[in-house]
């Protein structure tokens, strides 16, 4: 399961909160920030038919989270255990964001919320046991 923090700390450097959140040169929706490709990721591994207005509510957009990272975010995708640093590059870089240099500066601002936030643990590498619900 994600802890509820690391989804928190995305969405504080996503959109400090903000469920209206809307970037029109990238057509990122919602507190998350989610794309339309990501919307259809995640309708396609959850069987939902989520429109990608539909991330502007917190709660279709953090299961809209929690889809795509049931499908890209898994220990026999990525050879190992899961962690947050993965989570967040995965969400910040799409599918292969965990092994790309430019997700770098991303994970440094996620870990930093998670630090501020008391969740060293998850800032400094524990890995995460990945049964989403």
């Amino acid at each position: 399961m994600i802890p509820f923090q690391l989804i928190l700390a995305i969405i504080m450097i996503e959109s400090s909160g903000n469920e209206f959140a809307l970037n029109k040169k990238e057509q990122a929706y919602g507190c998350l920030q989610i794309r339309e490709a990501y919307c259809k990721d995640a309708s396609e591994q959850s069987h939902h038919n989520w429109s990608h207005r539909k991330a502007f509510d917190a709660v279709a957009a953090i299961q809209m989270f929690k889809a795509y990272m049931q499908r890209y975010a898994t220990t026999q995708r990525l050879g190992r255990d899961v962690t947050a640093e993965d989570i967040a590059r995965i969400h910040n870089g799409g599918p292969n964001g965990y092994k790309r240099s430019s997700t770098d500066a991303y994970w440094a601002k996620v870990k930093q919320q998670l630090l501020a936030m008391g969740a060293t643990d998850l800032a400094n590498g524990k890995t995460i046991k990945h049964k989403i619900k």
